[in-house]
Parts: structure tokens; C-alpha cells; sequence
């Protein structure tokens, strides 16, 4: 089975559910992940906070087995921060239209946004996964752009046809998409298996 090295950025942006839901996905998928590099901005502990009334440090390898490991946004000497690091997926979930702007205009002021650069260079994929409504015409401008640019954009818009139980399952549908883009393999709804 493909091992992935994969980064993992979370935003500011509403829906930390999706960044949670994510890392808790790729946990139970170790033996598909070779390493998995997480960058949190300074807004994305906050919102963390405030929608999930918990603290995301303690989410990253709480049992000490997870191929996690975390990095601060300031930090360039992160391996992530080169093209010779070899990583082959970075998902951005959630993200803000702010981190797209910047990452669409080619503005390397973190790590989150350095690693993006990076895989866009390196013609490895880049799946940004913004959650905003409406999209104003600079959103839509630089998510053309960041298309052209090879990125794949996969809005935060949850399925329903899976007929999801719960906000979690609800989701889950995005976060399952989004890794299956990424080239993971995982059990998940497919339409037209399912009975209806």
C-alpha cells in the first residue's frame, strides 16, 4: 500500500470540525502515511477554541504513536519549507480566503504558506479547502488562478447523499473526499454502491 508524506495546514478559517475530523482520519490511516507534517496558525488555535471548546495542542499524538508532528508557522527550518523534503500532498483545511489570496499571489509569510509555495513549484498537489460563503470575484479570482496553477480547490460543501446521522458524519463527507483526492484509499460512500 502508497505511504504518503503529507502536510497538513489549518487555518482560521470557520470549521474546525473539518481540521479535526482530518487529523483524526489520517491517524487511523497510518499504514498509508510515511509522515505528516501540521501547521496551525495562530487563528486556527483560536477558532479551534471557540467552535470545539478544546485545546488543539493536546489533539496531535496523544498516545505517542501518530507519524504527527507539528510545526510552528514561524519556523523555515522545517523540512517542509523545501522542495528536497519530498513531500507529495499538502491539504489546507480548513482555509481561509486570506491564506488562498497570499498562497495565489505567491506571498510566503509563514510556513503554512511557504509549504504551499513549495508543492505548487514542485508540481505535487496542493488541495485548498476553503469555507466562506459568497465567494466575492478576488475569491473567485484566485482560486482560477491557483487552478491554473496546478492546486485543486475543494470547497467545504458536505454531501448529502450519503444521508449522514450527525454534524460529525455530515462532515465527514468533505474531510473523506478531500483524502480521496489526495490518493488515499478508505472506505467511504461512493454514490451509485450504496443502495438507495
Amino acid at each position: 500500500m502508497k505511504q504518503h508524506k503529507v502536510i497538513i495546514g489549518i487555518t482560521g478559517a470557520s470549521g474546525a470540525i473539518y481540521g479535526k475530523l482530518l487529523l483524526e482520519r489520517l491517524d487511523a490511516l497510518q499504514d498509508q502515511v510515511e509522515a505528516c507534517g501540521v501547521i496551525f496558525s495562530e487563528n486556527a488555535k483560536a477558532v479551534w477554541k471557540f467552535e470545539l471548546g478544546e485545546n488543539p495542542d493536546g489533539v496531535i499524538n496523544p498516545g505517542g504513536v501518530s507519524k504527527m508532528k507539528v510545526y510552528k508557522p514561524d519556523n523555515f527550518f522545517a523540512p517542509m519549507a523545501s522542495g528536497s523534503a519530498g513531500y507529495d500532498v499538502m491539504i489546507i483545511c480548513p482555509c481561509t480566503m486570506g491564506t488562498l489570496g497570499r498562497i495565489a499571489s505567491g506571498v510566503s509569510s509563514d510556513l503554512l504558506t511557504r509549504a504551499a509555495d513549495v508543492m505548487l513549484k514542485e508540481r505535487k498537489k496542493l488541495i485548498l479547502v476553503p469555507r466562506e460563503a459568497p465567494f466575492s470575484l478576488i475569491h473567485l479570482n484566485n482560486m482560477k488562478l491557483l487552478t491554473e496553477a496546478g492546486a485543486i480547490i475543494c470547497p467545504a460543501s458536505p454531501s448529502f447523499y450519503s444521508k449522514p446521522a450527525s454534524i460529525r458524519d455530515l462532515a465527514m463527507t468533505v474531510v473523506d473526499r478531500v483524502l480521496a483526492l489526495a490518493g488515499f484509499d478508505l472506505a467511504t460512500f461512493e454514490w451509485g454502491v450504496a443502495s438507495v
